[in-house]
């Protein structure tokens, strides 16, 4: 099995630049099957979910070229299936826009119950509610394959009970080809959902509203193609901003929209970091001990779940004790027990971990729970004392562009081990 070993206690420092929005790329792709012409998308992450979902594309019949390592055209016009395999779609959980994306073309979609990382039951019921709520008939059959079918889709008014992004966005791409007016309320409102809509929009759909809680979709005949630049990574960049206040560097994230990373800069600045902003671009520095503070994740624009584990990492070597409540998964806590193998002082109640920090973190066998767990174990391999490897990386290889690359640019003692044991074994046998 791969691994990472690294060897902590190097301050960072320098820049780092940061990739499109894994995302917003994994639902952009899928949007791709309502178009009528050529797409061309640009600044994609070289990550392995642009990779699958690509991949399933092509399956469907969708011709993908690829035309540099962050851009791709993708032809859908000759995809003759509303029906997706189970080897690709087991393997992540952004899968699950097919569905909207073929109900919306073909008015049928059949799509296996998805994959990806897990943090307990993760429905699709507000899902299937609101394909529902257009006209569409939905069951899930033996086997977990999920069955789509609609004579129309017509425009409806949909509320969703909890703020739900995979919801949002599969309603969205659902709605924009259905006859009439879709008013969806108690929507998501990341920046993904809002580069989703520029995407559709670019290509001739009526969105409206998207980025605040109530967004309008106006049905259209027919998309066209489009070209379009996929926004920066919001969670890859306050990665590498938590790595840099964590090992005291000083490190410039370069093609980054500030705004988007409001609730992580104000928590890092909480601990004890200096961010300095500029148009594209953040500056993160740390001379003074890591102080503590709470944390509570949210839905946009509240602190984002998927930086929980890496601003843990902080907080496990902060001055004083820090408190942790996930408001959006049930089981977001795995990586604390690796962290405690490195000596944390971490305790889980349900949705709430408390942290006692300790004054060093020493190198340990680890392993990548999931994908920003894994994210969180890199830090707190950095800061460690000693050596650390970390396994069960295609986790982190799922969302994380060249993150071996980036992080020795900046002074990091990290590297990448292959295991070519499975090679071995069959040549062997």
């Amino acid at each position: 099995m791969d691994k990472y070993v690294i060897n902590g206690g190097h301050r960072l420092e320098g820049r780092i630049h940061i990739g499109g929005a894994k995302n917003a790329a994994v639902a952009i792709i899928p949007a791709t099957i309502l178009a009528g012409d050529v797409c061309r998308l640009e600044n994609l992450p070289n990550i392995s979910d642009v990779n699958v979902i690509s991949k399933i594309l092509q399956e469907l019949g969708a011709k993908v070229t690829r035309i540099n390592k962050s851009t791709l055209e993708i032809d859908p016009r000759h995809i003759n299936t509303y029906e997706a395999q189970h080897d690709l779609v087991k393997n992540m959980r952004a899968s699950y826009y097919l569905l909207g994306a073929l109900l919306g073309r073909f008015g049928k979609a059949r799509v296996p119950m998805p994959g990806g990382c897990y943090f307990g039951v993760r429905p699709i019921d507000l899902h299937l509610k609101g394909f529902e709520a257009l006209g569409a008939k939905a069951k899930v059959a033996s086997g977990g394959m999920v069955q789509l079918d609609s004579e129309k889709l017509i425009g409806s008014h949909i509320y969703l009970d909890v703020v739900s992004v995979g919801a949002t966005i599969n309603i969205i791409l659902a709605a924009v080809k259905a006859r009439g007016l879709t008013v969806l309320e108690n929507a998501a409102r990341e920046p993904h959902i809002v580069d989703l809509a520029n995407f559709l929009n670019s290509m001739g759909a009526d969105i409206r509203g998207a980025g605040t809680d109530v967004i309008k979709i106006r049905g259209v005949e027919s998309l066209g193609g489009a070209t379009y630049s996929i926004i920066p990574d919001q969670i890859e960049a306050g990665t590498y901003m938590a790595a840099a206040a964590a090992t005291g560097g000083d490190v410039l994230i370069e093609n980054v929209t500030p705004k988007h990373l409001e609730s992580i800069t104000t928590k890092l600045v909480e601990l004890g970091a200096k961010v300095e902003e500029f148009d594209d671009a953040v500056r993160v520095s740390r001379t003074q001990p890591l102080l503590k503070c709470n944390v509570k994740t949210m839905p946009h624009p509240g602190f984002p779940t998927d930086m929980q584990p890496q601003l843990a990492v902080l907080l496990a070597v902060g001055n004083g004790t820090s408190i942790v409540t996930e408001g959006v998964w049930d089981n977001r806590f795995q990586y604390v027990d690796e962290l405690r193998k490195m000596g944390a002082n971490a305790s889980v109640n349900g949705k709430i971990a408390i942290f006692e920090g300790v004054k060093k973190l020493t190198g340990a066998p680890v392993r990548a729970t999931d994908l920003r767990a894994g994210a969180a174990m890199i830090i707190a391999a950095l800061i460690a004392e000693g050596t650390t490897e970390i396994e069960q990386i295609y986790h982190i290889e799922r969302g994380y562009e060249d993150i071996v690359e980036k992080l020795r640019a900046v002074g990091a003692d990290i590297k990448k081990i292959e295991d070519y044991s499975a090679d071995t074994d069959s040549m062997s046998s």
